[in-house]
């Protein structure tokens, strides 16, 4: 038996502004901060002893994830970081407001965009180290992504191509570490946590509309020897 944590990174700056985020690298805002320190305190009330973290490249999750170990006294844990583990990229929406974008193309188009599997958002026509969205450069050729496969950089992605992009990592690496008895927590984001959840679950095409993570609560799995669920438990702040 294992256990997989998921935590969903605490509201961003771009968050707290109704902006689609996707890729850029924003920071927690204060109430992400609190939210992700809640996440870890949650965590150690469960006495949960983790032996592996995984995380994406944003700075977000990133310090969502170191944020909640904090609260465990376990930042000691060893910790990989992998692009597929990366929020879903929005596209030509990035850096969009929400609000704007249901105004322009009404709001059942944006819903089918936000929360549909297979319905992509309108795509990125070039992806340059210059392009800018609302002051912070695209990460197309940022070095963090220097290891991404040739043709693999995204300009654009629904839930289906996310999972896509998921699964080689959880295959090559999530799996086997909770396949080996280790306990692993996930700090990551919205969509990429939820394309984890479809797989782990086995949550159908037009269930997994339905599926909301929320910020900084705990997604915690007990896996048997062939990581199917034996139980699950989302942990909530008190209200």
């Amino acid at each position: 038996m294992a256990k997989l944590v998921l935590i969903r990174h605490g509201q961003s700056e771009w968050n707290a502004l109704n902006l689609f985020n996707g890729w850029v690298d924003t920071k927690l805002s204060d109430k992400g901060v609190a939210q992700a320190k809640t996440a870890g305190q949650l965590l150690a009330k469960e006495g949960i002893q983790f032996d592996q973290a995984y995380t994406s490249v944003l700075t977000r999750a990133i310090t969502t994830l170191h944020l909640a170990l904090e609260e465990t006294d376990q930042m000691w844990i060893p910790e990989v970081k992998s692009w597929r583990l990366n929020e879903r990229h929005y596209g030509a929406l990035q850096g969009l407001n929400k609000a704007d974008a249901a105004k322009k193309w009404g709001d059942d188009q944006v819903h089918q965009w936000r929360r549909s599997y297979d319905v992509l958002p309108p795509l990125l026509e070039e992806q340059s180290e210059t392009m800018t969205i609302d002051g912070k450069t695209y990460p197309a050729l940022d070095r963090r992504y220097q290891d991404v496969p040739a043709g693999e950089m995204p300009k654009g992605e629904n839930l289906k191509v996310t999972l896509d992009r998921v699964l080689p990592f959880w295959d090559s690496d999530i799996s086997k570490a909770l396949k080996a008895g280790k306990n692993v927590i996930i700090g990551a984001h919205g969509n990429s946590l939820r394309a984890l959840v479809k797989h782990i679950e086995q949550i159908s095409d037009d269930d997994i509309m339905g599926v909301e993570i929320a910020n900084g609560e705990p997604w915690v799995y007990d896996l048997d020897e062939d990581l199917n669920v034996v139980s699950k438990n989302i942990l909530k702040p008190e209200a």
